[in-house]
């Protein structure tokens, strides 16, 4: 538990109006007025300063119930590791007995204190007081760190009881959990992705197995490597583990008592494991180093290498960033050879990613070189094969990208009454699986095309809200972005694909979760990273912008993609490098990093990055 602060002139227990020294923020009441100088408000949460940690100070002698618990929230928003200052404003079995570790309750501005947290009122005697912490929800993170947005109200009771000893006030019953206003949840912690492998995908000739993001939160200023590696070691988050393995043996712990892990300068990071050699083989040993160097590289970008070492500092292995990326297929780390797109006939063309020049040439093959007026296309993870849909919006065909291929018949159909109830933009994931909806009103539906070429499956979605209105797949195969609508109104939503596991089911998507619930409007998708999208998006009242979302509703760090007017369709690689390419009034313009937006062709429409 903790809350929003804004600091005043005037100190009092368990405010934050202290000083910041050597990297160091003190939150305390007791902290002595200066005799000099100008006087002026304090923020007691500190902006993001790199290296500055905040410290609480412990309950002020004498203090009432109302500046214990004030004393208590502050606290909680510090950086202390194992919140041994907050359990010094509890009893000595309630401080035993509280959890904090179990959630992270949100608050859109912190928790208020109800009532007065005065002794003596109601009921209760003079040496006791009950008081309640409310506020509006916003998300909470479970014990596994992951984050989940919340509505309603919060309401919870504190007790306090006075020492007949020593007559100090202290907390004696109070919930399991900490929380926080919004901004210092920003404050206190960060997003990071761990990583696991798809339970049953692989790519290519070698069958790698394919990197998924799990993202967590941690508390960003208390060694959060070493917390990383833990959370990673203890598996992925409960909606996300039916389709994810992980290659450390079932038990795999940090040895005892290790913390503050931290590359050397050689930039490698050493991880000392409860494990013994025979326990593991050197593919085993190469996957789990793989596992901690793409987690740990969101810590520690310069991070080079890892070595995973044994019981008596036996070494197991060590890989470097060279090795983990042909170890497993990850998303973020395959850059794009080209950037494809319809040209003002129609057709499809493509023009090299990086290339500072405008000019695009058509694809060979029919998409590219034939007669077929197109609406959408999608073109596979390794730019063999394309998807087209064409006959306004009503057939999806495939075909290979070189000449003289041919068209076929289309492999989806729609019976769709106008474009906008036909099918989607298609979109394919690592495995080869292409992916569209049919976005008929009387019945839209989600399919799946193994390997681009198999009969159509319908996919089940047991918990579908309402209508599919846009479909983008993962590249790890495992998650799908949906736009629903329903009442007129459109959300955002990440599912989990299940595959046949052999009873018969066919695939599925299960578990729905809202990735942005402020929008109401969603118009356009693309996934922009491991665990990140890039949508065109309205809020209750505001007008369409474009923005980044996570798949677990949090809210991102750092500035928006500049203002875009008009924006009908998106491209986002999951390579973070690659521009940012939309379809806007000006026609096809894209983003590179650091520039504004340009002029890329004013006829073109309906641009896609591979995927």
């Amino acid at each position: 538990m903790g809350a929003d602060r804004r600091g005043g002139a005037r100190p009092r227990p368990g405010r934050a109006v202290a000083y910041a020294a050597l990297g160091t923020v003190l939150l305390s009441g007791c902290a002595s007025m200066p005799d000099s100088g100008d006087l002026r408000n304090v923020e007691s949460t500190p902006r993001q300063d790199t290296g500055v940690r905040v410290f609480a100070m412990p309950p002020a002698e004498g203090a009432g119930p109302a500046e214990i618990m004030q004393g208590f929230l502050e606290a909680l928003t510090s950086d202390d590791p194992a919140y041994d200052t907050a359990r010094k404003y509890l009893t000595s079995a309630a401080a035993h007995n509280w959890r904090p570790e179990r959630s992270t309750t949100v608050l859109a501005n912190g928790p208020s204190i109800e009532p007065d947290c005065r002794p003596g009122t109601g009921s209760e005697p003079t040496s006791s007081v009950t008081c309640v912490l409310a506020g509006s929800r916003v998300a909470t993170v479970d014990s596994q760190q992951a984050y989940e947005p919340v509505g309603g109200s919060y309401r919870k009771k504190v007790h306090l009881t006075r020492d007949p000893k020593n007559g100090q006030w202290r907390i004696d019953a109070l919930p399991d959990g900490v929380v926080m206003g919004k901004s210092d949840f920003q404050r206190n912690y960060t997003s990071v992705d761990k990583y696991y492998f798809a339970s049953d995908t692989t790519v290519g000739s070698t069958r790698d197995p394919v990197a998924v993001a799990d993202p967590v939160f941690v508390r960003s200023k208390v060694d959060p490597m070493t917390q990383m590696v833990r959370s990673l070691l203890s598996g992925p988050t409960r909606w996300l583990g039916p389709v994810v393995r992980s290659s450390f043996p079932t038990g795999t712990a940090l040895q005892k008592d290790v913390s503050g892990l931290a590359p050397d300068d050689q930039n490698k990071l050493t991880v000392p494991l409860n494990l013994k050699g025979a326990e593991v083989t050197a593919t085993k040993c190469t996957e789990m180093a793989t596992q901690l160097l793409f987690t740990l590289r969101n810590l520690a970008p310069t991070l080079e290498s890892v070595e995973l070492q044994g019981v008596g500092g036996h070494r197991l292995c060590d890989l470097n960033e060279e090795r983990a990326e042909v170890t497993a297929w990850r998303g973020s780390a395959k850059s794009p050879e080209n950037l494809y797109y319809l040209d003002g006939k129609h057709r499809l063309v493509r023009m090299p990613t990086g290339s500072t020049t405008t000019s695009a040439v058509p694809v060979p093959g029919p998409l590219g070189e034939g007669g077929k007026a197109l609406e959408s296309v999608a073109v596979s993870r390794d730019e063999h094969s394309a998807a087209g849909v064409g006959g306004q919006g009503r057939s999806l065909y495939v075909t290979s990208l070189a000449s003289g291929g041919s068209l076929g018949q289309a492999l989806v159909s729609s019976q769709g009454a106008t474009l906008d109830d036909r099918l989607t933009t298609p979109s394919w994931d690592a495995r080869g699986d292409l992916w569209v909806a049919d976005r008929d009103s009387r019945r839209s539906r989600l399919y799946v095309l193994e390997q681009g070429v198999a009969k159509p499956e319908e996919v089940a979605v047991p918990d579908l809200p309402g209508r599919i209105r846009d479909a983008r797949v993962a590249a790890d195969g495992v998650r799908i972005a949906l736009v629903v609508e329903k009442a007129g109104k459109q959300s955002l939503l990440i599912g989990r694909i299940q595959h046949d596991d052999g009873t018969g089911q066919g695939t599925s998507v299960v578990e729905l979760r809202s990735a942005a619930p402020d929008l109401e409007q969603v118009s356009a998708l693309s996934w922009a990273g491991d665990s990140r999208l890039l949508v065109v998006g309205r809020e209750q009242g505001g007008v369409l912008q474009l923005r980044y979302v996570q798949v677990d509703g949090s809210t991102l760090d750092g500035p928006a993609p500049g203002a875009l007017t008009g924006v009908k369709s998106i491209a986002a690689s999951e390579d973070e490098r690659v521009p940012l390419v939309a379809c806007s009034e000006d026609g096809i313009v894209r983003l590179p990093s650091g520039s504004q937006w340009q002029k890329v062709d004013k006829d073109g429409t309906a641009p896609v990055y591979p995927g």
